[in-house]
């Protein structure tokens, strides 16, 4: 393996690396200024939308938030909180123990399931929608959030098992057997044992799977139907066509729909960066 070139310095003191931190402040201008022309444009009136400069409020207002407030708006939030959280904690319980099966297990049954899971890692999700629709229609979920809640949990469970999966194995086999000389049962090692050591990557992985699910949109537009069964994602889709060519009410109901993800984020930054660094680990 190359070794790397050592920094260039004068007279003890490191050249700073300018083509390389130019490089990084056009990458950040290329993801904040779409992001920033949003936020703006969320507070422009609709009257003067078009003759402004499209990079400055002149008068800011809020009568586009009003408006996406008055639409149903937090029915459309209600009803994606319902649907990730009802997706995410049930597909994260049965990834950590099916994880830890296959990884503390030594069958040829648990590991034909995990083959099985990185088996559904190849499957995309497009191609089973027809099957999902005709098998929601025979259980007669179809336009209910039970019918987007279970293939999301389907669908979370193999990325799931497998980032967990690179985490577990990282957990020294040495602890495991001092629990067992103790009179642990395999249960009490996985709950007090397996899941403090692996907290980072189970945050990382549920917080994956939520961004998947409140940012879906193919299985709300197949399997529901009703207007107050939308999720938001299809909200700001039926925004679009309510509002006509008003861009900003449209960009205020994005922004009102992205801030919980935000929030997410920041509170749990830490244990995503965390779990990021588990999972690239040996």
């Amino acid at each position: 393996m190359p070794t790397p070139k050592p920094a260039r310095t004068i007279g003890g003191r490191r050249l700073p690396n300018l083509p390389g931190s130019l490089g990084a402040w056009l990458w950040l201008a290329v993801i904040i200024l779409p992001i920033y022309y949003v936020i703006i444009t969320s507070f422009k009136p609709r009257a003067g939308f078009f003759r402004t400069n499209p990079l400055w409020v002149p008068d800011p207002t809020l009568e586009n938030y009003a408006l996406v407030l008055q639409n149903d708006f937090l029915r459309y939030f209600a009803n994606s909180l319902i649907v990730t959280v009802g997706s995410v904690l049930p597909a994260l319980l049965v990834s950590f123990m099916a994880t830890y099966a296959i990884v503390r297990g030594k069958t040829k049954f648990l590991g034909m399931a995990n083959r099985l899971f990185l088996l559904g890692l190849a499957i995309p999700l497009h191609a089973t929608i027809i099957p999902i629709y005709y098998m929601v229609g025979k259980m007669h979920l179809y336009d209910t959030l039970l019918a987007l809640i279970l293939p999301s949990i389907a669908f979370a469970i193999p990325i799931s098992v497998l980032i967990l999966s690179s985490s577990m194995r990282n957990v020294p086999n040495e602890l495991f057997e001092s629990m067992r000389l103790d009179g642990c049962s395999d249960w009490t090692m996985m709950w007090r044992l397996a899941l403090p050591m692996t907290r980072p990557a189970v945050v990382t992985v549920g917080i994956y799977n939520a961004l998947q699910v409140w940012n879906g949109f193919l299985f709300p537009l197949v399997l529901t139907q009703s207007p107050e069964l939308r999720v938001l994602p299809l909200s700001l889709w039926a925004y679009q066509g309510q509002f006509g060519s008003n861009i900003p009410a449209v960009l205020a109901a994005v922004v009102l729909a992205t801030l919980p993800l935000v929030v997410l984020y920041v509170v749990a930054r830490r244990q995503l960066v965390g779990g990021l660094a588990a999972g690239f680990s040996k």
